[in-house]
């Protein structure tokens, strides 16, 4: 057993020692343990207690900050976002497609007749310079034809060709595999909880995404604080 093993049963056994000394004659339960836990961890407001492998042994105090459970959270969502877009290149090697956002572009087109340039950036969630761009190459390859919006002559329609329909279709089966290397080696049930979690972030942070009530580093500090409270 790792040392760090005999560290986490020696954490636990103290626990339980506390929980018992705050329980004096009654029997502790599992149930009872498992939200005492809770709560001490919340009291603390830390996250899961491992440590990062990246970091050195310097500035504890900036560690401290990092470990805490919202920016914990916050950086594994970064690595996983990176991790994410390491398997979709090698996914899309050897396709005219180059970037992760190439693809869901075009697969976001395929469910539609049609679509603005516009309605089309603002649905992959990106800036209108890096959507532009992507449309761009896109058009160029032959995956998405363009053509004068009848209505508003400053806007543009776009939608998929056959070629990017038939690209796609090539490119599915290596995307499911992006998807189960994603979803690594949990299991069912742990997949359901973490997709329930995830949509429900999803549908928190569109919301401020389509209504851009996040225009200022003022307007995230006062949201920030206003979760904080929840």
């Amino acid at each position: 057993m790792k040392s760090n093993s005999y560290q986490l049963i020696h954490q636990l056994l103290e626990l339980v020692k506390q929980m018992d000394d705050e329980n004096i004659g009654n029997e502790s339960t599992l149930e009872e343990f498992s939200g005492f836990l809770l709560t001490q961890l919340e009291g603390k407001g830390k996250g899961s207690g491992q440590t990062d492998s990246r970091f050195g042994a310097n500035e504890t105090i900036a560690q401290d900050i990092a470990y805490q459970l919202d920016n914990n959270i916050g950086r594994l969502f970064i690595y996983m976002s990176r991790y994410a877009k390491s398997y979709i290149k090698k996914a899309l090697d050897g396709t005219s497609l180059q970037t992760p956002e190439d693809f869901t572009s075009l697969a976001i087109l395929l469910t539609h007749d049609q679509l603005s340039k516009t309605e089309l950036i603002n649905y992959n969630l990106q800036e209108k310079a890096s959507g532009t761009e992507v449309i761009r190459r896109l058009i160029l390859a032959g995956l998405v034809n363009q053509w004068e919006h009848p209505e508003d002559r400053r806007s543009k329609l776009i939608a998929i060709t056959s070629e990017g329909k038939k690209l796609l279709y090539t490119i599915f089966d290596d995307m499911n595999n992006v998807g189960k290397m994603i979803a690594g080696k949990l299991s069912l049930s742990e997949k359901l909880i973490l997709q329930h979690l995830l949509q429900k972030l999803e549908n928190f942070h569109h919301e401020h995404y389509v209504n851009k009530s996040i225009q200022t580093k003022a307007d995230l500090k006062k949201l920030a604080a206003s979760n904080s409270k929840i």
